[in-house]
């Protein structure tokens, strides 16, 4: 087995699920947000449907400079922001698909600039942003809807709304 099966396979099945999350999301309330802390809803909306498209684009780069970070545009409409998730589900698992062990074993650095932040192995890279934090954020989104009162989905089993056992 490869270096980036197993997270080609788990991103096969966590893909659905973020789908899920984000086909509720109620863009119409972008600018809402659950403290002045936090951010908003369509700004986190964004992160998450584009973050597998954004690993797909730095899979094969040696370094990804946030001092040149530009935040992803807010879609206008649910259809867009699903869109946009396809598209960078489908090219994520292209590249995964691609990635031979001596790329997943290359070094990959995330920087600020001429500060490395973090440096770590390419297949650990996807680890953290193409599941980890993607996981994360859909938790995040998770709470956002349920303090906006929208049903939230099935996640890793049923939620309140959607339980099939009720």
């Amino acid at each position: 087995m490869s270096l980036a099966e197993p997270i080609l396979r788990q991103f096969e099945q966590e893909a659905p699920t973020t789908r899920r999350v984000l086909e509720r999301v109620p863009l119409e309330k972008g600018n809402w947000q659950p403290h002045p802390k936090s951010m908003a809803l369509g700004r986190l909306a964004s992160w998450l449907a584009g973050a597998p498209g954004w690993a797909a684009k730095n899979m094969h780069v040696e370094a990804f400079d946030a001092s040149a970070w530009e935040p992803l545009a807010v879609p206008a409409t649910s259809a867009e922001l699903l869109a946009a998730f396809d598209a960078g589900a489908s090219a994520a698992l292209a590249e995964l698909r691609k990635l031979d062990d001596t790329g997943a074993s290359a070094p990959w650095s995330f920087r600020m600039g001429e500060k490395t932040l973090m440096s770590f192995r390419r297949v650990d890279f996807l680890r953290l942003f193409l599941l980890s934090d993607s996981i994360h954020h859909r938790g995040q989104m998770s709470v956002y809807l349920r303090l906006l009162d929208v049903p939230v989905p099935s996640i890793y089993g049923p939620s309140a709304d959607d339980n099939p056992f009720a």
